[in-house]
């Protein structure tokens, strides 16, 4: 599929209505990024706004926040219960400890997680989950699950494997934010369920048999993992699909939106139309849309 098949696409999906409860609204930040508002009171989930270039992770330059994006993208309309990280690689984690502190409120997720914050001096604003433990947040309902990251590199690897250990903060090249341990982030909030799936893979022996209304899938990195629609779609019976992680994680918020390559996001309600007549396949536009 070209990148314009997969332009096409996205703009059909986004046309599919999601149908939530009054009051809640789920924006997409880009990437793997959500912000959800239930009532006044916002979730942040994988946030990643700064969008760090290429050149920094080949020339292995600082990857820090973007004070003036994180501003512009990062706000919300009243108070933020929390910050929810499913694993520490760059995209998913740089701009977690700015929105910690600039809505005063905690940032959750692994030992890297905290170890990151420690880093931006905000040790007291983060929390090393238990996983499958509820986590009461304002309206939200949170369980992280034991989750994998998909082995982007040739089918073999996790990029940048392994805990964060960087000491200082000028050490945080991209390369020096590791995954971490990585999970699923199951959320209720008025009655419906969400579970955020930061990178297409799983352990299916933790993701439990549960139903969910809305499943935020990461589909980078599906082709590298075996049968991942028929094991995971199963097990959530999603009644919406949400895909996420499709546009190009290097390309600055605010210009035309383009792909990750060989995505192939066309090719995702045929895969899901596969493995479950019940799912619909929709498409959130992004903040800067």
């Amino acid at each position: 599929m070209s990148g314009a098949d997969d332009l096409q696409a996205v703009a059909e999906l986004e046309r599919v209505d999601l149908a939530l409860p009054e009051g809640l609204e789920i924006r997409w930040l880009g990437v793997s990024g959500y912000r959800l508002t239930y009532e006044g009171v916002s979730l942040f989930i994988d946030p990643y706004v700064s969008r760090v270039p290429l050149r920094s992770l080949l020339l292995r330059r600082l990857a820090l926040q973007d004070a003036e994006l994180v501003a512009r993208y990062g706000g919300a309309p009243g108070p933020v219960a929390g910050v929810l990280v499913g694993h520490t690689h760059f995209d998913h984690a740089v701009d977690a400890p700015a929105l910690a502190r600039m809505h005063q409120t905690k940032a959750y997720g692994s030992a890297s997680l905290v170890r990151l914050m420690a880093l931006h001096r905000l040790e007291q604003q983060a929390v090393e989950v238990a996983t499958r433990r509820p986590y009461e947040l304002g309206p939200f309902a949170v369980t992280f699950i034991p989750s994998r990251h998909s082995k982007l590199l040739f089918g073999r690897k996790v990029p940048m494997d392994g805990p964060l250990t960087c000491d200082h903060l000028d050490g945080l090249a991209p390369g020096a934010y590791r995954c971490g341990a990585v999970y699923g982030i199951r959320i209720e909030v008025a009655g419906l369920s969400l579970y955020h799936q930061g990178s297409a893979d799983l352990i299916d022996a933790e993701l439990p048999d549960q139903q969910v209304d809305v499943f935020l899938a990461g589909v980078a990195g599906r082709q590298v993992t075996p049968r991942y629609w028929e094991r995971v779609l199963p097990k959530l019976d999603p009644r919406y699909v949400v895909p996420t992680h499709y546009d190009n994680f290097f390309s600055p918020l605010g210009r035309a939106q383009d792909m990750v390559r060989k995505v192939d996001l066309a090719d995702v309600p045929d895969e899901i139309r596969r493995v479950s007549r019940d799912a619909q396949v929709a498409a959130l536009p992004r903040i800067d849309a």
